[in-house]
């Protein structure tokens, strides 16, 4: 694949696996979990991407005159819109409906993943519109109908709007530690009332179990064994069918136990709950929960409350957690804005979605601000 410097020579890639692990993590500052090696080989690894799954790895590389890896962009051939949280499935079916074939499709993206971080993973700024370039030319080269980058860190997405790709933004609840050193120093932000309700919901989660916090050789296999049964459980009521293979969980833990922080709640000796975390440079990010038991405010406890108290501890600037989920709000989780790009390749189909993102571009604003003022916090 061509490129207009010609000492860099752009190509597709079969897998992140199959280049080299210190090659790719030296194209960013390590900070994001996701995008490092060791967490996009083990989706590989596993069987959670490739195969039947629907997400074909096809990971775009640029290499210099010497064979040296200086830009990648994470990316998959994609036969559906599942996993990705950036919601398109009306835009599939219109593009359908008008005789079109919306998949397959290029997605740029972290699988499976709906937290901010970088998709262009280069240290040289010139070589991000050509790496764009490259995946607007596989699209046409393979007659894919769009590619699209969903989580881009916001400092990446002018880079994507200058190549002239469409920005849409969405809605997560993240928690600031706003010079935090305790829970107590939080808790003491927000309002009396509100303040109270954390407390009650705390007590009564953790009344009967206890909770511990598991990291690296401290997560054993029979913790994944137990986390996997609230996995399952979870991924089957929310979507159908887990995403992540039992191996995927071995995997990660074997590769990136240092990254990830399991919170599991004991009831007699046994797990009956658990939270899954990983470590960024500045974040906790929280992907997955589950439980066997129904217990009041758990879910609360062990993915956000315990979260907040994994940041401090760490010395973390936030939390992410997850996708969705308005009643984070009245946890002390406030509206940030999100950040997707996508490059439509039919030219009246790309206008169709411009009108659209305009006009939900309005609306997701509006919310923003209303729920802005809906936090808990003390006014004042």
């Amino acid at each position: 694949m061509a490129d207009a410097d010609p000492a860099i020579a752009i190509h597709l890639a079969p897998s992140v696996g199959a280049v080299d692990a210190r090659e790719w993590d030296a194209l960013t500052d390590g900070g994001n979990p996701f995008i490092a090696h060791a967490f996009l080989a083990a989706l590989e690894d596993s069987g959670s991407v490739g195969g039947r799954s629907g997400w074909e790895p096809a990971p775009l590389l640029a290499r210099d005159a010497d064979g040296g890896l200086v830009g990648a962009l994470p990316a998959y051939v994609k036969a559906h819109s599942q996993g990705e949280y950036v919601f398109d499935h009306s835009w599939a079916d219109a593009w359908q409906r008008a005789g079109g074939h919306y998949y397959p499709k290029l997605q740029i993206a972290v699988p499976f993943t709906p937290a901010t971080g970088p998709r262009v993973l280069t240290r040289r700024p010139e070589l991000v519109l050509p790496l764009l370039r490259a995946a607007e030319q596989v699209c046409e080269d393979n007659g894919l109908s769009s590619a699209h980058a969903t989580f881009i860190e916001p400092a990446q997405a002018p880079l994507f709007a200058s190549a002239g790709w469409l920005l849409r933004e969405d809605i997560q609840f993240h928690w600031e530690n706003r010079g935090y050193a305790t829970f107590e120093d939080f808790l003491g932000a927000l309002s009396s009332r509100k303040r109270k309700d954390i407390r009650k919901e705390r007590a009564a989660a953790q009344d009967g179990v206890e909770i511990r916090a598991l990291r690296g050789d401290e997560i054993r296999p029979e913790h994944w064994d137990a986390f996997w049964r609230f996995y399952q459980d979870t991924g089957a009521r929310k979507w159908g069918q887990p995403y992540l293979t039992r191996a995927a969980f071995t995997l990660l833990g074997e590769t990136m136990g240092d990254r990830i922080l399991l919170v599991l709640a004991f009831s007699e000796g046994r797990p009956v709950a658990g939270a899954l975390n990983f470590i960024g440079a500045d974040a906790l990010y929280g992907r997955y929960w589950g439980a066997e038991v129904d217990k009041p405010f758990l879910h609360f406890e062990l993915c956000y409350y315990q979260a907040i108290d994994a940041a401090l501890a760490l010395g973390l600037s936030r939390v992410e957690a997850g996708a969705q989920g308005g009643h984070k709000l009245a946890r002390g989780y406030e509206p940030v804005r999100t950040l997707s790009a996508h490059h439509i390749v039919h030219p009246g189909f790309r206008e169709a979605v411009a009108d659209f993102l305009a006009r939900e571009r309005a609306g997701v604003a509006q919310d923003q601000l209303y729920l802005g003022t809906r936090t808990p916090f003390r006014k004042g």
